[in-house]
């Protein structure tokens, strides 16, 4: 599992870490990030020495659970892939029932959340994405790459996928761009220069700020963001380095005050731009950045 596709799912802005399995078809999830969640510990050393101690526990019962427990390759705290326990799907659930707690039940209400709905889907194809030759055709900096991008993550989910919104839009109360004049706004977007990191960021502002779908911008408007970074610095950015508060704090300032965006995307450059670990991970952050906003 060498090339195992990793994922991050967050529940209460705590990292759930995943592997997916291609032999068995399934996810493999983190043992030590579920306990932590159910247990809410920040301390790693306790989490595991928790865990630790409920595995010995388990296994004088007989328990099925410890049996199912299989290791995994996962990135560790100190940033080196280490064996870690992991469970199925079926294992997590049975896990749960280890801690009855209020928080428990909401935890597995969000674990149990569907891959089936929009989001889940959409999701899927953005993971796809990078494996697809799709990818290599984008026009990139441009209006109509941005509906490319649109277009393959959400086509066959929303009937306006990859098409300009008709309505005007806002949000927390800004206004984004007069719908009436958005062709306009979009071809400027696209004359603005490309070629510095300062300038680039700018030109992201820009097309934020013009927000041309009536969903889904700021997923398909990062990809493109990168793929912009990409052709014109050798580099992209590593969303997992970006809290999710201090990204949209650093968004909501940029029509007036670029720099906090610049310096926080700066900060969190790389040139692992052919990185598949960092494009999913990449991915997992960006779609995390718009549950409940």
């Amino acid at each position: 599992m060498s090339n195992a596709k990793i994922s991050i799912r967050f529940f209460d802005d705590r990292e759930v870490r995943a592997i997916w399995d291609e032999e068995n078809t399934k996810w493999w999830f983190s043992v030590l990030d579920i306990v932590a969640v159910l247990t809410d510990q920040n301390d790693y050393a306790k989490t595991r020495n928790y865990w630790k101690y409920l595995k010995a526990k388990l296994k004088k019962e007989n328990s099925e659970l410890v049996s199912v427990t299989t290791q995994l390759k996962l990135l560790a705290p100190d940033g080196k892939k280490r064996l870690a326990d992991v469970l199925d799907y079926n294992g997590i659930i049975k896990l749960g029932k280890q801690f009855p707690s209020k928080k428990a039940n909401r935890f597995f209400e969000w674990f149990t959340f569907s891959d089936e709905s929009i989001d889940g889907k959409s999701k899927a194809k953005a993971y796809a994405l990078f494996e697809s030759s799709f990818i290599n055709s984008i026009d990139v900096g441009t209006a109509k790459g941005l509906k490319q991008i649109h277009a393959y993550l959400f086509g066959g989910l929303y009937d306006f996928a990859g098409q300009i919104r008709q309505k005007n839009i806002s949000k927390g109360g800004f206004q984004f761009a007069v719908s009436q004049f958005l062709d306009e706004t979009l071809k400027q977007i696209e004359e603005m220069p490309e070629s510095t990191f300062d300038e680039i960021i700018e030109k992201y502002v820009e097309m934020n700020i013009a927000h041309p779908f009536m969903e889904g911008n700021g997923r398909s408007t990062r990809i493109w963001l990168d793929l912009l970074l990409k052709k014109r610095l050798k580099k992209c950015v590593n969303w997992s380095k970006i809290n999710k508060s201090d990204y949209m704090n650093a968004m909501m300032l940029s029509p007036t005050k670029s720099s906090v965006l610049k310096t926080l995307l700066e900060k969190a450059l790389t040139n692992k731009i052919n990185d598949r670990e960092m494009f999913m991970k990449g991915i997992d952050y960006s779609y995390y950045y718009e549950e409940n906003n």
